[in-house]
């Protein structure tokens, strides 16, 4: 059902508690579902992505019992034994990248379906890699055709593409009876989601390790053993309301680890960077409003933070050039143009090429008279409503549903700051 959020600019004041991490509870329940026991993952956000995973992993025989905030995984002893036929997938590409090598395994065709833009974004790795072993894949606009299973041995991915394809192999490649590499052509790109899923495996007893810089060695014939998981705060989350805070005044902000790995965790050194100034506290951080000017980003390591940082640049003074974002181009929406188009629509002086953005912002403030499209995608409609929070005008945005899919008390957040914020 579609939703509309009229967002009213308000000055924003309190305490937020970020949700857990997508990415972390991703990898939590995938490993679970493999543990020939029970497992329990606490903290967790039942978005439409996770619940993806959970309804995947469920097919492939994993028991999942979901609570208020947690899930129980009693894992599945044999891979083999699986009868699946299809998968949806709803719009998750974690969920279809980290499913196709797993499902694979079953050694029976597997067909994956999902909506939005989700059977649009390039699949070509693991066509190259299915096509190179012999096996079946077939990728239309309704669906991705499977039939494995994928064979222990080495591949060679490039590593400036979607880490989420190395991801799908770590979680697969263990189970196979021979040791497997995956060597990464430079330039590596998103390390820090594969480090995520490493220490993911490790707490299930999966070994993976890198060799060198560009190769990983994942031992054949290991299990994954039961584990107890609480999944961490997510700093991808954190970024819309440290923006809020960098542009507007202070916001405290709980539920977060200074010591975690994430990469979106580079949203504090680009706020330092634009002048604000983020201060760690036990379990977050005090984020508070600075001087901002323009400076120079690089998002090859955190591209999920795209829209967000777009709109900080709005409101620096000076330009700001955004480097290393192509990525943005191929997620729910091409958020380059997305962002454009929206913030064009509060006169924000806005030009990019395919991979680089340049924002010439001012501290002043802008107006909008036009309604604010979400482009179905959970991070524009975050972004403009910040945009829209920090401005002069009240602004109606479409498609808001969206925020479903990774955030869905997104809204009530912003209203425990004393944002107005009214759904329809």
């Amino acid at each position: 059902m579609s939703m509309i959020a009229t967002i009213t600019p308000s000055q924003c004041m309190g305490t937020v508690t970020i949700p857990p991490s997508k990415s972390m509870a991703h990898r939590a329940i995938i490993a679970a579902a493999f543990a020939d026991g029970v497992s329990h993952i606490t903290n967790v956000d039942f978005s439409e992505d996770i619940l993806a995973t959970i309804e995947g992993m469920r097919q492939l025989g994993a028991q999942i019992t979901i609570g208020d905030d947690h899930v129980i995984v009693q894992g599945i002893s044999d891979i083999g034994k699986a009868d699946v036929r299809e998968i949806f997938c709803n719009e998750s590409g974690s969920t279809l990248r980290f499913f196709i090598p797993i499902f694979s395994l079953c050694g029976r065709p597997v067909r994956f379906t999902g909506k939005g833009r989700l059977l649009q974004r390039p699949q070509d790795v693991y066509e190259t890699i299915f096509h190179a072993q012999g096996l079946r894949f077939e990728h239309t606009a309704e669906a991705i055709e499977i039939e494995g299973p994928l064979r222990a041995g080495t591949y060679e991915i490039d590593g400036n593409i979607s880490s989420q394809f190395i991801t799908g192999l770590l979680f697969a490649l263990p189970l196979l009876p021979q040791d497997s590499l995956i060597r990464i052509r430079p330039p590596f790109e998103s390390r820090s989601y594969i480090d995520l899923t490493l220490e993911m495996l490790e707490k299930f007893q999966i070994r993976a390790q890198f060799l060198d810089e560009m190769t990983i060695l994942i031992k054949g014939g290991q299990r994954y053993r039961p584990c107890d998981v609480r999944i961490e705060g997510d700093f991808s989350q954190l970024a819309f309301f440290a923006v809020l805070a960098a542009i507007q005044g202070d916001l405290t902000i709980t539920g977060i680890s200074a010591d975690s790995r994430q990469g979106d965790r580079q949203i504090l050194s680009i706020l330092e960077d634009f002048g604000a100034t983020c201060r760690p506290l036990r379990d977050g951080f005090r984020i508070q409003k600075g001087t901002l000017h323009g400076c120079t980003i690089d998002l090859n390591n955190c591209p999920d933070l795209g829209p967000i940082v777009f709109v900080l640049a709005a409101m620096a003074e000076g330009e700001t050039h955004i480097r290393n974002a192509g990525r943005l181009r191929i997620k729910e929406s091409d958020r380059i143009a997305a962002m454009e188009e929206e913030l064009r629509k509060f006169h924000v002086d806005i030009r990019s090429t395919e991979e680089e953005v340049w924002i010439h912002g001012h501290t002043s403030g802008y107006s909008c008279e036009e309604t604010l499209q979400g482009h179905n995608d959970h991070r524009i409609v975050m972004a403009m409503t910040v945009m829209t929070l920090v401005n002069h005008s009240v602004c109606r945005i479409e498609d808001a549903q969206a925020i479903r899919k990774s955030y869905p008390s997104f809204f009530e957040d912003v209203q425990r700051l004393q944002g107005k914020v009214e759904l329809l």
